[in-house]
């Protein structure tokens, strides 16, 4: 049954509701569990997935008796919520910039609603290309109420992009800028090209000179940064190698690439500056590379095939600032990790939704009923991964009040408590880790290194392989411990505790091996480390103490 719209007021009913519905599935952005740390978001997931749910059954009403209704107003709606969340969005930031209200993290001055300015920035960079497009294609007009919404959207959003130092939000914001003005000044530069050729190749010869420049900078800006991606970026191309089909799942990711990064240092082929930048991610800042690890190549395929249909169909419409929304997280998602957050991915399946929803035949009695199983399967998965979160939730709640025992070194306080909600943490690396971690300072070699096996299958941390080896020495597996510190050093060949670590052992009475331990010695006297600190002296001072240990016969 479809009901007509004749009505104006019913129609703009319609459209309010349709409004709040979008508005509630996006407002994960500012939603947070105040008693839960802002790094952890297992309370933004649970909040997403709830809303989903409200969401996908409002629409499967929608579908039912308004067809026409969602397709005339969706995109229009999607454009000025979104806009409303970025004129929120960048107010925050600037009352976190001015002193007014807390930043989510104690090293920056500026996250939004964020614990981090990188997705902040990329949200905002997302949500730009929105506001100018309402803008361009309302100022030759009569000045009215959304004009001044959009610019004064836009102008929050540019006060605040800059500060908040993210290369990618930079890059994303222009292209997608540039995406939106060539359609807005198609005609004009059309005809400016057949009238001014030689001006117009001169332009664009500068253009592409001083954008090169401009890409030179942003990348001497932050050198090592930048090589550390591109170093990233490579090593997760040989993860993908590993699992190009089916992938390792998503919580495997930092694991897979852990062990990769492991497999080609371990090669001896690599440079001083590989060692220098390599880390121990848990995203690869490649969310297309991101997802090739997790779900496979097939998939990532997929995913690239219904984005970018959207978007030629969006163009198509003519939604070019929905369009130019999603372009920009496209370019944000080459160099960053947006879908690590639940405001991106509500942010994209609006998007998705909205460029697409106009050419659907939703008219039609069959693809009404085909899309509505298509969303009660949307759905179900919501259905499904709500109590999943709602018990991670309550486990991350006792595990932050916990967490003192563990800070203080009231172990074994620490152990009762994360024997209660192992089951529900065992996909946090963090969580894992430290309960691993404590039951080594108890002497529990067994039970700790059954943790921290746990904890590799999720974390490329290569401090989970030297504590496990530090648990095989303790159990005078020596052998094995030299194994896992070894794959330590291959994993980070840049730090120094894991040499040290092996000097330890080669120190060992019953595992003695001077020339190892001389070699390892001299490894952490002449290792130069990325920061100095008291650790690393205190290491390096026990290290020359152990050359001067005689093993007992």
């Amino acid at each position: 049954m479809v009901v007509e719209i004749k009505n104006r007021w019913i129609g703009h009913s319609v459209m309010l509701v349709q409004a709040i519905l979008i508005a509630v599935c996006l407002s994960v952005v500012c939603y947070n569990v105040s008693s839960l740390p802002s790094d952890i978001l297992d309370g933004q997931w649970k909040w997403l997935y709830g809303c989903g749910i409200w969401f996908t059954m409002g629409m499967v009403i929608y579908i039912i008796l308004f067809p026409k209704a969602i397709k005339q107003y969706f995109a229009v709606t999607t454009s000025w919520i979104f806009i409303l969340y970025g004129f929120m969005e960048a107010v925050w930031g600037i009352r976190q910039v001015y002193g007014f209200t807390y930043s989510n993290h104690s090293l920056y001055a500026l996250t939004g609603s964020f614990y981090n300015p990188g997705p902040y920035s990329g949200y905002l960079a997302m949500i730009f290309p929105v506001c100018l497009h309402e803008w361009l294609k309302r100022k030759e007009s009569k000045k009215t109420i959304p004009y001044y919404m959009a610019v004064a959207g836009m102008l929050l959003i540019l006060c605040v992009l800059p500060a908040g130092m993210s290369r990618s939000a930079w890059i994303a914001a222009a292209v997608s800028s540039i995406y939106v003005c060539g359609i807005h000044y198609k005609m004009e530069i059309q005809h400016y090209i057949r009238h001014h050729r030689k001006q117009a190749v001169s332009f664009a010869i500068v253009t592409f000179i001083l954008g090169g420049i401009a890409l030179g900078g942003i990348y001497q800006m932050k050198k090592d940064s930048a090589d550390g991606r591109l170093f990233m970026w490579k090593i997760a191309a040989h993860a993908v190698s590993e699992h190009p089909w089916a992938g390792c799942g998503w919580n495997s990711v930092p694991a897979a690439y852990g062990q990769a990064q492991e497999d080609y240092f371990a090669t001896g082929d690599y440079t001083a500056t590989e060692e220098l930048v390599a880390g121990a991610p848990e995203y690869v800042f490649n969310e297309y590379l991101q997802v090739a690890i997790a779900w496979g190549v097939p998939v990532l395929c997929f995913g690239l095939l219904i984005m970018g249909g959207s978007m030629y169909i969006g163009h198509k419409q003519g939604i070019y600032g929905l369009c130019g929304a999603l372009l920009s997280l496209m370019v944000f998602a080459f160099s960053s990790y947006p879908l690590q957050f639940p405001a991106f991915v509500s942010a994209l399946v609006i998007l998705v939704l909205a460029c697409g929803i106009r050419v659907l035949p939703l008219e039609k009695g069959w693809f009404r009923l085909l899309f509505t199983i298509l969303l009660l399967v949307g759905s179900y998965g919501c259905f499904y991964n709500y109590p999943q979160k709602s018990k991670a939730v309550s486990a991350c709640k006792q595990w932050t009040k916990s967490r003192m025992f563990y800070q203080s070194g009231a172990y074994r306080q620490a152990v009762e408590c994360y024997a209660e909600i192992q089951k529900e943490m065992v996909g946090n690396a963090r969580f894992m880790f430290e309960y691993g971690h404590a039951l080594h300072k108890l002497h529990e070699p067994e039970l700790s290194n059954r943790v921290l096996k746990e904890a590799l299958k999720v974390s490329g941390d290569p401090m989970i392989l030297n504590v496990i080896g530090k648990n095989e020495q303790e159990m005078k597996h020596y052998a094995s411990a030299e194994q896992w510190f070894m794959r330590a050093v291959h994993r980070l060949p840049g730090r120094i505790y894991p040499y040290y670590l092996l000097a330890n052992l080669y120190a060992e009475p019953e595992f003695y091996r001077r020339d190892k331990l001389e070699r390892m010695v001299r490894t952490v006297l002449g290792k130069e480390p990325k920061v100095q600190s008291t650790a690393i002296k205190q290491m390096r001072q026990k290290a020359q103490e152990l050359l001067k240990k005689v093993p007992e016969n």
